[in-house]
């Protein structure tokens, strides 16, 4: 193979016409990236999702591309958040197979680093993807994440990559699929269980892309529960403006977002929610968002109650969905169970690795 020179790519004005013909064939490299790792495309992102991302306003797309001849053979994505978190940069790296062994991963990873320094960020963040099939057997040294209690062998090709080029593994996040649709009876066995734990004692409100205005202010409390803590200082509150401007971003990207939310009676306020995705280019995938309940109700089958009837509003609304995925800590065992019992199958694992500039 010729040898690969690196550039940045621009970003079209369209998707028509000749200037998008780079870019459309970065998006092809990701695509088949996905394919080689995951056996499909399901959890690749199409050209029209791409573009949209790169017009964010409130974060900063650049795209390198490895050229070889008149082939592009490896891109990086380069994401710089606008608003909060400036110091930061998520990479997303990705070479065909068939160019892959030749030091290009390396070349373009470096390249990526030379750029997000020069914009002044400090820490780097990539993400490595790992199937459930070249896990099964790993018997090396395990590196240990940072956070939480999940793990990588160095055995694995994407996780020795990372680390030899001085990332530290900060979290692990196990991932899941479900097969789509959930059988009637499997729907009203669960409903039936959490019933049971709850005796009654919550009502599920849902809605689709827009919370209802009855509901804005426990959802935004609810969501910034789950996003900094309640202790947290350090960061600025969401507020119901952010929620309204949050949805109408995603309404101009396609994306449908289902969410299904529990009452409790006795207060007449929310004290959970959970939240489904469907990508507005396809329908036949969704992906399972955020999931949260208030402490004082957990055990009591709430997370399970709401999970169930967000499923079953999933099959209503999107009957083509064939599958749904999530992330998950391998920590947070309750989950895990629900989605189990979902019918979740563990599917493989994401690493998330930090380099720290500052430390260097």
């Amino acid at each position: 193979m010729t040898e690969a020179t690196i550039e940045q790519l621009r970003i079209p004005e369209s998707l028509e016409g000749d200037e998008a013909k780079d870019f459309l064939a970065a998006v092809e490299v990701s695509r088949q990236v996905r394919v080689h790792t995951w056996g499909n495309d399901k959890l690749a992102y199409t050209a029209e999702e791409l573009f949209a991302q790169c017009h964010d306003p409130y974060e900063w797309n650049v795209v390198l591309v490895a050229r070889s001849g008149d082939a592009i053979v490896g891109r990086v994505g380069i994401v710089m958040p606008l608003d909060d978190n400036t110091e930061l940069a998520h990479v997303t790296l990705d070479v065909l197979p068939s160019a892959s062994g030749m030091g290009l991963g390396r070349r373009l990873l470096e390249a990526a680093e030379v750029f997000v320094r020069g914009e002044n960020r400090k820490i780097v963040m990539v993400e490595t993807n790992h199937p459930a099939a070249t896990l099964a057997d790993a018997k090396s040294e395990p590196i240990l994440a940072s956070q939480g209690t999940g793990s990588l062998p160095l055995s694995s090709r994407e996780a020795r990559f990372a680390y030899s080029a001085s990332y530290d593994l900060e979290r692990v996040e196990q991932f899941s699929a479900c097969a789509l649709p959930l059988t009637p009876e499997l729907v009203t066995e669960l409903n039936d269980r959490a019933a049971a734990t709850h005796s009654s004692s919550y009502v599920v409100h849902q809605w689709m892309d827009s919370c209802p205005a009855k509901w804005e202010k426990d959802f935004v409390r609810l969501e910034q529960d789950l996003v900094v803590g309640k202790d947290s200082e350090d960061h600025e509150p969401w507020d119901v403006a952010q929620l309204r401007e949050t949805e109408e971003l995603s309404a101009l990207t396609g994306r449908r977002t289902l969410v299904s939310a529990a009452e409790c009676l006795e207060s007449g306020t929310l004290v959970g929610f959970t939240s489904i995705s469907v990508l507005g280019s396809r329908d036949d995938v969704a992906f399972q968002d955020d999931t949260v309940v208030e402490l004082a109700h957990k055990g009591k089958d709430v997370g399970l109650l709401i999970k169930v009837a967000n499923m079953g509003q999933l099959m209503r609304e999107f009957p083509d969905a064939e599958s749904i995925f999530t992330w998950n800590a391998p920590e947070n065992s309750y989950m895990l169970s629900v989605n189990a019992q979902l019918g979740y199958v563990n599917a493989g694992m994401t690493g998330q690795w930090r380099k720290d500039f500052n430390a260097l």
